[in-house]
């Protein structure tokens, strides 16, 4: 990394920048897959199984704003529209060869930052990247998608594949 004359990276002047780059990042919220991200994962060539670690954030009460067509007659909570995606999503996920290996409560880090909770962390296994690309471009999948836009607060996915083929 080129740094200028102050001994900071190119383009930064002060730490009180550096600062306030980081809280930036740290109060960015994460709910779908970048193009970037998406082009990375296919770059890596994975062959196999992938296991989706997701780590979720639900929101207080769920925000149907952008699918009101959705949202049910009162409002609730993030995790019960997080359940309904689930409700929705099982079938398609089943369907595409899918399957869930892991559901269980976050909470805080026993080693990482205290002030990022999750409050539910699954962990999803596809065959191949390409069973994952078609059930999520599944069109009857993406009627319910909204569901879980609407009960996440902050989200994670991190592609897993086993350690040989990692390697390979």
């Amino acid at each position: 990394m080129p740094f200028g004359s102050a001994g900071f990276p190119s383009g930064v002047s002060s730490e009180s920048e550096i600062i306030r780059n980081k809280r930036k990042q740290m109060m960015e919220r994460y709910l779908e897959v970048s193009q970037e991200a998406g082009a990375a994962l296919f770059s890596r060539n994975i062959a196999g199984p992938v296991v989706m670690l997701n780590l979720l954030r639900f929101r207080a009460v769920a925000d149907y704003s952008p699918t009101p067509e959705l949202a049910p007659p009162a409002p609730i909570s993030g995790a019960e529209a997080f359940q309904k995606y689930m409700d929705h999503t099982e079938p398609f996920l089943k369907e595409s060869g899918g399957e869930i290996l892991f559901l269980g409560k976050g909470g805080s880090y026993l080693i990482g930052p205290q002030a990022e909770q999750w409050d539910f962390v699954m962990l999803i296994r596809q065959n191949s990247l390409a069973d994952f690309m078609a059930f999520s471009s599944n069109q009857a999948y993406l009627v319910g998608l909204g569901h879980r836009t609407a009960a996440l607060e902050d989200s994670r996915l991190l592609p897993l594949v086993a350690a040989q083929a990692a390697t390979e």
